[in-house]
């Protein structure tokens, strides 16, 4: 039975296979948020011919990563910066910054709180509001960041809630914080994977304001954590300039440069893994509406974020439950503002989704 100290992050596999006597390669892990289709058949073999590169340094500029990149996503290559996957851009922003109070809205991933006081900031958490399925209220933000805060900190979509800042509620969070002085920093993690991408992203916002830099990285929506290649995007002249100045050569290995040349023009594998988002999100949300006690909340990523609603079940059991069936889902109460009765999963391959359903309905209606 898990214990209330043991919280497993989705790459604990090796932990998870100690602890439960689970096989890490019998396990579907719902709780690390990546792509279920994997690398494409046609990534492995053009990069398995172009082994060769790591025999030499990448190009100091990475231009021709950056110009994939740039083709992809709408930016300037001359706009884009690249990193040893988004955590090394995260801390390098941070440091660059410095920020003495940062505003994070909350629940949201850690990382941002850890690297902010690694800098000798401090951090206030606005909290987004469950009554409210975790939307962000821009009024009440406002109110907010007229309190000293120096930086902004956003995840969009937000990740445990799965919740989304549209374009036009993006511009009026910049606008007010281009009034207050406040830089901004957005991580568009799994913004690929909203199904309305191209009208949810700021990306294009980075050629009007100068106080946003946007993070993003190969991790989840290419299925590469291993291949530790992020990127940020920012129109600061300023910012890229400190960039290219405090970060150390050659971060990004000759492998991850090629590999991100090749997937960021993997026309074929993105529009089927889009696809297959659209197509379970929304598979599951139907399934979710029919099941009695609990309550979700709407998805935009490749993730979703469930209450239960009986004081007597809890997410721990559940997390038992389901790992001891080979399926690892997310137990949320160690996200600021949640507890035992949240738990998060992401979408997998249409039948190990079916099989998490029915693992779901069953501890509800024990």
């Amino acid at each position: 039975m898990l214990k209330p100290s043991d919280h497993f992050h989705g790459s604990d596999l090796e932990q998870i296979e100690a602890v439960y006597g689970v096989k890490k390669e019998e396990i579907v892990s719902f709780s690390a948020n990546v792509n279920p289709l994997g690398l494409s058949a046609q990534f492995k073999s053009r990069l398995a011919r172009q082994l060769d590169v790591i025999t030499s340094y990448p190009d100091r500029e990475y231009r021709s990563l950056r110009k994939a990149i740039g083709g992809y996503c709408g930016a300037e290559p001359a706009h884009i910066f690249v990193g040893n996957g988004s955590t090394e851009l995260i801390s390098l922003i941070v440091r660059l910054k410095r920020p003495k109070k940062a505003l994070i809205l909350g629940p949201t991933y850690s990382e941002y709180e850890r690297e902010i006081k690694l800098s000798g900031g401090s951090c206030l958490y606005f909290p987004l509001q469950e009554a409210e399925d975790f939307a962000v209220d821009t009024d009440r933000l406002a109110v907010s960041l007229s309190d000293g805060a120096d930086l902004l900190v956003l995840c969009n979509p937000n990740n445990p809630t799965s919740s989304i800042i549209d374009a036009a509620q993006m511009r009026e969070i910049l606008d007010a914080c281009v009034r207050l002085g406040i830089f901004v920093m957005i991580d568009e993690t799994y913004m690929e994977f909203a199904p309305d991408y191209e009208k949810a992203t700021a990306v294009p916002l980075t050629a009007s304001y100068g106080n946003l830099v946007i993070l993003r990285g190969v991790s989840k929506f290419f299925a590469a954590p291993g291949l530790r290649l992020g990127y940020a995007v920012t129109g600061n002249e300023a910012l890229l300039k400190s960039f290219s100045e405090k970060q150390n050569p050659w971060t990004v290995s000759s492998i991850a440069d090629a590999a991100g040349k090749l997937l960021f023009t993997d026309t074929e594998h993105i529009s089927q893994t889009r696809a297959l988002i659209n197509q379970e999100r929304a598979a599951i949300v139907r399934a979710l509406s029919e099941i009695d006690g609990i309550k979700f909340y709407t998805p935009h990523a490749n993730f979703i974020l469930v209450k239960l609603l009986n004081k007597n079940l809890t997410s721990d059991v559940l997390f038992d439950k389901a790992i001891r069936q080979g399926m690892m889902i997310r137990n949320c109460c160690t996200f600021p503002y949640l507890d035992h009765s949240y738990f998060r999963f992401c979408f997998m391959m249409p039948q190990d989704n079916a099989r998490l359903l029915t693992c779901i309905q069953e501890y509800v209606n024990q």
